[in-house]
This record gives C-alpha cells, structure tokens and sequence, in this order.
C-alpha cells in the first residue's frame, strides 16, 4: 500500500504532500491544479524516463519521493541488489535536476533506475492520462492473462534453457566443423610434436639443477672434500676436537654430575658432524664431470624452451595443451557419434518442451474462457453493450489437437512448423536455433483481446477502439476481473494477486451517468481487496471515495502554490457539490451530493 507521496518542485508544484490509506482512494480539483502531476511523480518513482522539463522555473532540482509498504517479494528485491531493508517500508527517492541528471535512492541509499523498475510490479501499477492501450500489447495481455490464471511458468522456463542450451551445443560443433577440417593438419603436427618430446611435468626445473652441477663439477668436487677434510679426515679435523673434548669432559662428569648433560651434548655434536662429513663425501664421489651429460641436458632445456614458446608457460601447461589438441582431433574423428549425441540430447529436451508448452497452452486455453466470459460480464455493467474474447493462438506446436479447438469466449489457433523451419532441419530432424524463433521462455502462444463494442460489429483488436471513454472502462472492467475474480474455482489466481497499488488517472474521461456510477462500483468493489488511487472530475465517482483528497492551488508571491487536503465528512459533501454545481455551491447541490454519498455506502 502507498502510504505517502511527496513532490517538491515538480512541474508546477512547488512543495506537496498527500497521504493516502486503504481502498479507494479519490483525488479531485479543479482542472490545472496538478492532479495528474501527481499520478506522473508516482509513475516516475515506478521507473518512468525522467526529463529536465519536470524542474519547476527557477528551481535547481525537482524532487519526488513515496512510502511504500514493504512486501516479501520487494524485500527479496532489495536484498537481491544489496539494498538494506527500513522495517516494514520501502522508502524511494528521485531526484532530477535542471541539467537533465538525476539520483535514485531507494531506502536512503543510492541505487539505479532499474531497481525502481524491479520494484514497481510488486509495489504499484500506474495507469497514466497520456496511456492508451496501444502500449497493451500481446506480451501484455499475456501477462494479464496468466496473472489471472495464476499460471505457473517455470516448467516451461527450465524446459525452454534445456533446448536452448543443447541447440548451442549442436550448433557450437555443427558451425565449427569447417574450421575444425582447416585446422585437423595443425593440431597433428603440433600434437605429433608435443607427444615425441615424451614431457614430464617439472623435469625441466630439475634438469636445470643438473645442470648447475655439471658446469660447476670441479669446483663442486672441491669444496665438498674440503669441508669433508675438515669435519672427519684431517689431523686437524673438528670431529678428532670433538673426539678428545668428549673424552675430557666423561673424565669430569664422573666426579660431578653438572657435565652429565654436556658430555651428552658433545656426544651428539661429534655425531651430526660424522653424519654431515659422510654426505659431503657421497656427494662429491657423485659428482660425474662428464660433458656428454652435460650437452645431452642442454640439448633437451632447449627443446622443452622451444616448445614453452609455442604452446604453454611451464612443461605441464604445454602438456594440458597437447592433451586439448588430441581433444579437439578425437571430436573431428568421433564427429557422428558426437553429432548422434548432441541431435538426441537436442530431440529429448524439444520433446520435453513441446510437452511443457502444449500444456501451458489448454491451462491458457481455459482461463481465456474463464477470462473473456467475466470481463465481458465486467464491461457490460458499464454501460456497455459489448461482446468479448479472449484469442490464444499456438504459433509454433507440431501436435496442436488441443490448440485448435475454438469457442466463443476462448479462442486457440495451432499450426505445424513453418516452412521457415524446414530448411533448418538436419538430417537427425533436430533445428537449429533459428528453427523455431516462436519458443520462448514463456510458451509459444501469443494472446489477443477481441471486442465489438455495438451489435452487429466484427470483432477487433481492442487497440482499435476509438472512443477513450470505451478504453478507460475496458481497461478498468479487465483489472477488476484481473484482481477481484469471484471465481469460487479461482483460488490459485487470488492466492497469487500481488497487494500492489493500482492508480487510474482520470479514467472517467468520456463518460458521465449511468456509467460513471457504474465505474465508481467497480472502483469501489476493487478497493475492497487492494488500494486504488484514482483522479476524476466525476461526483457520481468521486462519492464512492473511501478516502477523498483534495487538491488545490492558489497564487502566492506570483507563483502557484499546490496544496492537498484530506477532507473530513463536511468537507467531501462540499468538494461533492462543487463538483455538481459548480463554482457555486447551492442547498440543492449539497443535498444531492449528501444522498449521493449515503447511497454509495
């Protein structure tokens, strides 16, 4: 529900503030007073394409804001997009400035138009003046469609990924063949030579070590006996020191026992010496100073080199290289078992959506019934003689026996593949991705509202009517069969509705009389399960108000200045007669409006 709107220096009004509550909420004034500017500051916190014209004159920015109560899915939107939740609210914020740039703030935190966007199903739907069902396309009357249904997309969604993804996998091999054919001489030879070179990953490090010792064998050689001269075998060598100092020190302990642990101590000494002296030796009687090694070691570091150049960083990177290759040439070899593979995996997964749409197609087949039947029901109570249908047409299935039976309230047209298709069919009878340009994510049916708005008149898309007063009741008669269905059958449709905010302005604009009371019904009957704002210049509307606001200007200073009241009891009877009478209010218009509003609860 909208708790709040705010707008400060938008268009002509300078600073407003309107509060809004449950069911039906009416706004009224005279004409000019910036009605209809509210409803455009909601829809531009909904996502609406901003311009540097909304800035009032003089002023360096314009700013319009709104309270929201916070529902789960616009809580998981937020959370989705890193935005933290204020309670039980969402708070949005925009601002444009005379520039032309604006911010986003969501919560009180920067964000981006998208996010409005994200937002603006789950918190309002916004029914603008300018609007005229010419923006109701066939996607939009799907959509409505299955909101009244409360039809469920995700088998369809995860059977449409599945096709698509094994038509890019077949398409992938079947598109690459002729440069996989261009290069099947190059991987040879390049896996031909990866493969004779026999890699072993790491060994170019050790032969690198290797090598280190044969260039450096005799100097090596020295330094090892040297040290071993010095540790064991010399006259002079540290472990005869050690030797004799042991013995001198056991002599000492014996008669005290503080050099217990210092004749240890030596003992051990004497030992990791004689183990150091031993390994000296064995590594220089190790050492071969043989220059045939020598060159066999640089004559292998320079192939492993050349191929480092030419296929990977380290040896194990031009192994994993080698090992694509052969990849790569097994699939050009394997390429109609492969193609077998990929065209079966491809078959299964249309089967399984053709399975998924074709059911998705009588579910919309019913609803359609169910759909037109009521909102001509709707359309007609008012003050219309009207005859409405619902037209699914199945553009793209191969088995449409249940898509090509018609009714008078639902209509549903099948067709086998296009000729289009048949050119995009391999031998295996699998299509490439261009093969069937109809599947989408969302079925392959599209959906047409027919209605013939006199008797005798053909049938015809309702973006063809041409009185506005027609639009605006067609429009509201299909979101109140849309949102308040009283289907007893139902039920999965009403647990799906969305408590979002439906805002209609000036939906009266064409008619008066019967039928305006009739609208003010519908309005009010919606009220009863959403909030509904709503502008109008119609008493026989504004007196079904559960909630009346209105909204005033007045000069101040040689500027417009915009107000907007909530009015009690007495004060909604006077806005009633004003609007009956005029701009004089008289007894007998404020006695008129005083039944009108006790007949209207």
């Amino acid at each position: 529900m909208l708790v709040e709107l705010r707008a400060e220096n938008y268009a002509v009004i300078d600073h407003a503030i309107a509060s809004f509550g449950p069911g039906l909420n009416l706004l009224t004034g005279e004409t000019g007073a910036g009605k209809s500017i509210l409803v455009d500051a909601l829809a531009l916190l909904m996502g609406g394409k901003s311009s540097a014209e909304v800035v009032r004159h003089g002023a360096e920015k314009a700013v319009v804001s709104c309270v929201f109560e916070s529902t789960p899915g616009a809580e998981a939107i937020l959370e989705e997009n890193g935005i933290d939740a204020e309670g039980a609210e969402v708070i949005l914020r925009r601002e444009i400035f005379s520039n032309g740039k604006g911010r986003v703030f969501v919560n009180n935190q920067p964000a981006a138009v998208a996010v409005l966007k994200q937002l603006a199903p789950e918190l309002a739907l916004v029914h603008a003046q300018t609007e005229t069902l010419s923006s109701f396309d066939p996607t939009q009357q799907r959509l409505l469609l299955d909101r009244f249904a409360g039809i469920p997309l995700d088998a369809v969604v995860g059977a449409h990924a599945r096709w698509r993804a094994a038509q890019t996998r077949l398409n992938d091999l079947l598109q690459g063949e002729q440069d996989r054919l261009r290069m099947v001489d190059l991987w040879t030879y390049q896996r031909r030579e990866i493969d004779s070179a026999q890699l072993v990953a790491g060994e170019d490090e050790a032969l690198q070590t290797e090598k280190r010792v044969l260039a450096n064998a005799e100097k090596l050689y020295a330094s090892a006996m040297g040290a071993f001269e010095q540790l064991y075998e010399g006259d002079a060598s540290a472990e005869s020191s050690l030797r004799a100092a042991h013995r001198n020190v056991e002599e000492l302990a014996r008669f005290d026992a503080r050099f217990t642990e210092a004749a240890q101590q030596l003992a051990s000494a004497r030992a990791i010496t004689s183990d150091i002296a031993v390994a000296l030796r064995d590594y220089a009687q190790g050492i071969n100073a043989s220059p045939e090694r020598l060159a066999e070691i640089e004559d292998r570091l320079a192939l492993l080199d050349r191929l480092k150049r030419k296929y990977g960083k380290t040896v194990a990177e031009v192994i994993a290289f080698g090992e694509d290759v052969a990849r790569k040439l097994s699939e050009v070899e394997d390429r109609d078992e492969i193609l077998k593979v990929l065209r079966a995996a491809l078959e299964q997964a249309s089967a399984e959506y053709r399975k998924a749409a074709s059911a998705l197609t009588v579910e919309r087949q019913a609803a359609a019934q169910k759909l037109a039947k009521l909102a001509e029901s709707q359309i007609n109570s008012l003050a219309m003689k009207v005859r409405f249908h619902v037209v699914v047409t199945s553009t793209a299935s191969p088995n449409a026996d249940a898509a090509n039976s018609a009714s008078e309230s639902g209509l549903v047209k099948g067709h086998g593949f296009s000729r289009a298709n048949e050119g995009a069919i391999d031998g295996s009878g699998a299509l490439a991705p261009e093969g069937h340009p109809d599947w989408t994510p969302a079925g392959w049916d599209e959906v047409q509202y027919l209605i013939a708005t006199n008797p005798g008149e053909p049938l015809k898309p309702l973006i063809e009517i041409a009185s506005g007063g027609e639009l605006s009741r067609v429009l509201l008669a299909l979101k109140v069969a849309v949102e308040q269905d009283p289907s007893k059958t139902n039920r999965n449709a009403r647990k799906k509705t969305t408590p979002r905010t439906l805002v209609f302005d000036e939906i009266d604009i064409g008619i008066g009389g019967r039928a305006a009371e009739a609208v003010g019904q519908k309005l009010k009957a919606l009220g009863r399960v959403q909030q509904v704002l709503c502008v109008t210049h119609l008493p026989q509307i504004a007196a079904f108000a559960d909630q009346h606001l209105a909204v005033e200007k007045r000069e101040k200073d040689g500027r417009t200045q915009t107000r907007i009241r909530v009015l009690d009891d007495r004060a909604r009877t006077h806005e009633v007669a004003r609007m009956l009478s005029g701009a004089k209010v008289t007894d007998t218009s404020l006695q008129h409006a005083t039944q009108m509003i006790a007949a209207s609860r």
